[in-house]
């Protein structure tokens, strides 16, 4: 076999998300967030699980840096819990909160770690949403105050430093279809929710470079391609217009100040208020952007978005895998926008995993797709798309929000009974990649 090179500098790291794995919902201080709302009302959660617990990683943290350590990774991605620094998410400091999060940077460092944050993935706090959430622009600039009181206690030692976690998810999951906290269903609030967390993004980038300009400052988007169902120029023009529409919600806005005119008329009479100066605001220059991104769009002029593709493989989120498809979404946000260097800060999928009498996980379906999908990362980078890192999603398994504890997307396994933890053979093979800077063709 042959094997294809990174640069040297690339930076192989692992994500995760607050909620996901802290547990300790309501310790130290810890004031409510809609996740914690959301997965204690009965219905909402699969299979009845909430986070209060869910990998502990509150407290064993530092068993799991060790983890992280004999992995071989460069960098981890995590969240700041913001109920946890301020519980209503306005006023006072809860200094217990940015203790721990200060611990956790101390520990990353100490091991030779990066420390990637994001600062808001999802968990809002409940006090802000009884308030009018992301829907009232009153609310907006506590996002910028939170942000500077975390990169004043932080920035003297974390660099990169992103706003939100896939704002398009909190809008359409939260306020759409409700599959997600807060969980409700008016589509014209969904949209005025994303051009409000796009003025806060540009509220919180003004913040942090108020506070540090010399630190480098992104966004996380989850971008999926839209590739046609055939060659017929029909299938062709529809799928250009469903990215249009869909994908391009943020790319747009950031990367040239305006709304895609295609997602302008697709909102018709929904279409959010905009006021002036919005728009300047929200197309600052950043210094990076994340891209998530775990499958594509498959569009059809006749039958829209096609849920199966006979003879494709898919995940236990159904989600089909097709690497290929990766390396095209890569190239064309290349083409199509001056954009910053990329991260890819969450890829990885989701199986059902088996532990052995040996007590080993023989994960082969999920060390495949990262294979091909770092594999097609270097193909595009090679087509002049600037990647600087990779982030598996997950380094856990972890509480998959509206599935709970029914999705396993970790390198490591986590019995959640007992919390111990096993590295699989994806987190072993994910190791050898690492050490090697390299991936067999």
């Amino acid at each position: 076999m042959t094997s294809m090179k990174f640069p040297t500098n690339f930076l192989w790291g692992a994500a995760s998300a607050a909620y996901q794995i802290e547990g300790a919902w309501n310790e130290d201080g810890k004031g409510e967030s809609i996740w914690d709302r959301f997965s204690h009302t009965p219905d909402h959660i699969s299979d009845k699980t909430t986070g209060d617990v869910a990998c502990d990683h509150y407290h064993r943290y530092p068993e799991d840096i060790a983890i992280m350590r004999k992995i071989g990774l460069k960098a981890y991605r995590f969240s700041v819990a913001w109920s946890r620094i301020q519980p209503t998410g306005r006023g006072p400091v809860n200094l217990p909160g940015l203790d721990y999060y200060d611990r956790l940077t101390d520990a990353l460092l100490a091991a030779n770690i990066e420390p990637f944050i994001t600062l808001h993935h999802w968990d809002y706090p409940q006090a802000l949403f009884d308030q009018g959430g992301w829907v009232n622009r009153d609310n907006l600039a506590y996002f910028a105050d939170y942000s500077a009181i975390i990169v004043k206690r932080l920035g003297d030692r974390i660099r990169r430093w992103t706003t939100f976690n896939e704002p398009g998810v909190i809008a359409w999951n939260g306020y759409a279809n409700a599959e997600h906290a807060p969980g409700e269903r008016d589509e014209k609030k969904a949209r005025q929710v994303i051009h409000n967390l796009m003025v806060a993004h540009g509220l919180a980038v003004q913040a942090i470079r108020g506070v540090d300009p010399g630190l480098e400052v992104g966004i996380v988007l989850s971008e999926w391609g839209a590739d046609p169902a055939s060659d017929d120029p029909a299938d062709i023009a529809a799928a250009n217009r469903f990215w249009n529409i869909t994908e391009t919600a943020f790319l747009h806005p950031l990367f040239t100040g305006h709304y895609h005119p295609e997602m302008i008329e697709a909102a018709g009479a929904d279409l959010p208020e905009i006021k002036s100066g919005d728009m300047a605001l929200i197309s600052q220059k950043l210094d990076f952007v994340g891209i998530n991104s775990y499958s594509r769009h498959v569009i059809s002029a006749t039958k829209g978005r096609l849920e199966k593709i006979p003879g494709s493989e898919y995940t236990e989120m159904g989600w089909e895998v097709c690497a290929p498809a990766f390396r095209r979404m890569l190239v064309k946000i290349n083409r199509d926008y001056h954009l910053p260097p990329i991260y890819i800060t969450e890829n990885g999928s989701a199986f059902v995993d088996v532990v052995t009498p040996d007590g080993k996980i023989h994960d082969e379906r999920r060390l495949d797709y990262l294979r091909q999908h770092f594999l097609q990362i270097r193909l595009a980078m090679q087509d002049g798309v600037d990647i600087r890192g990779y982030f598996v999603w997950s380094l856990t398994d972890n509480f998959e929000w509206a599935h709970g504890f029914t999705k396993r997307f970790g390198l490591v396994r986590v019995d959640y009974d007992t919390q111990q933890r096993t590295i699989k053979d994806s987190g072993e093979w994910y190791s050898s990649v690492i050490a090697t800077n390299s991936v067999e063709e």
